[in-house]
């Protein structure tokens, strides 16, 4: 992975969401358009929290997120969540 260069303010995440599954567990494979969006993600970034509440989150941690949580980004061709620690429902 490359360096990033962004650093997040207060309690903003920036995640690397998971692969979309391409298989189904019976074997069935997945069309592109049938792909539903990931909900679970890599954190690459992590800002400094806040002043009453610093962020435990750290670099490396895979979290799970709400499926409607969080700014799309892209940088470098690859696709990026910007979003509040507050929208992380937990660590895997």
């Amino acid at each position: 992975m490359a360096k990033i260069n962004i650093k997040p303010l207060a309690d903003r995440v920036l995640i690397q969401p998971m692969a979309a599954e391409t298989k189904t567990a019976s074997g069935i494979y997945i069309p592109d358009t049938a792909k539903e969006k990931p909900l679970n993600g890599k954190v690459v970034a992590v800002g400094p929290g806040t002043k009453d509440e610093p962020v435990t989150l750290k670099v490396g941690n895979k979290v799970l997120y709400g499926k409607f949580a969080g700014t799309e980004l892209k940088l470098d061709g690859i696709d990026y969540l910007m979003m509040r620690e507050s929208d992380i429902l937990a660590i895997i």
